[in-house]
């Protein structure tokens, strides 16, 4: 029996369907079971949820992965995070939308529900998934102590998949700043050089960073971005306050890790595939 669960929140979509494909994908790497999560307003849609999110996995029973349906009454901002930590889930799988819906997940939704849980988010669009999965992984890097999290996750998975791993700083003019800016670079390069995993390293302008990021994981032709959802500017002042939700959203429609930053003091205990 799979001892790692990913959750894919449904809502019976095409989006949906590609979150499915990409967490599917994920899962045979890491052996994984995955519960397809759809969520109603109320009780008298149970039923008729059931049946229809049973026909819409039908189109994934050739594949050679658990996939447990499960219907539940709620929201998709409290239940989504509440199912994950009811069933120890590693990722959930999400996909988003550009229009808005009573329960679809639009990319505005998306970072709320991403921000009720604890669990690290891929945020998904329509871009299809390798099946080699995320062989190019663009890592943004800042200042912020909770970087070290992220950067654990991101070797977990660049580990399963034999990534490369495409680290990018803001390149400052000040003195203290880039300093900083190359202790972080020489740290993430030993942190996956020890752990046997390619890396480079790429400065890029402070100013509209977070387009600088999308244009360098375009380059390096990226499967994945991963960042840390941490809602006040860097101490570059390089992150807009929508740089997650243009993140999620990037025109290039590159999946997206989002990691939520956890209490350092628990840090450790619950690393992604250990």
């Amino acid at each position: 029996m799979s001892d790692k669960t990913f959750i894919v929140p449904h809502d019976f979509t095409e989006l949906a369907d590609n979150a499915m494909r990409n967490a599917i994908v994920t899962a045979k790497f890491v052996k994984a079971k995955i519960y397809a999560l759809h969520v109603v307003a109320k009780e008298k849609h149970l039923e008729d949820a059931r049946k229809e999110l049973a026909k819409q996995l039908e189109k994934f029973a050739a594949e050679d992965v658990e996939i447990i349906p499960s219907v539940r009454v709620g929201n998709i901002f409290d239940d989504i995070g509440e199912f994950a930590a009811e069933h120890d889930a590693e990722l959930i799988f999400m996909g988003t939308h550009g229009a808005s819906g009573v329960q679809k997940i639009t990319g505005s939704h998306a970072l709320k529900v991403v921000s009720y849980s604890s669990v690290p988010f891929v945020v998904t669009q329509l871009k299809p998934v390798k099946d080699s999965g995320y062989d190019d992984i663009v890592v943004p890097l800042d200042l912020h102590k909770e970087t070290k999290q992220k950067l654990a996750i991101v070797a977990s998975m660049a580990r399963y998949f034999k990534s490369r791993v495409h680290v990018i700083t803001p390149d400052e003019t000040d003195e203290f700043l880039k300093h900083k800016v190359q202790a972080n670079i020489q740290f993430a390069k030993k942190f996956f050089s020890e752990r046997d995993i390619e890396i480079t390293a790429t400065l890029a302008p402070s100013s509209g960073f977070d387009k600088e990021i999308v244009k360098h994981a375009i380059h390096v032709d990226a499967d994945l971005i991963a960042i840390m959802n941490i809602h006040k500017n860097s101490i570059f002042g390089a992150f807009s306050n929508n740089y997650e939700q243009y993140m999620i959203t990037n025109d290039a429609q590159i999946p997206v890790l989002v990691v939520n930053p956890v209490d350092s003091s628990q840090y450790g205990g619950s690393v992604l595939f250990t």
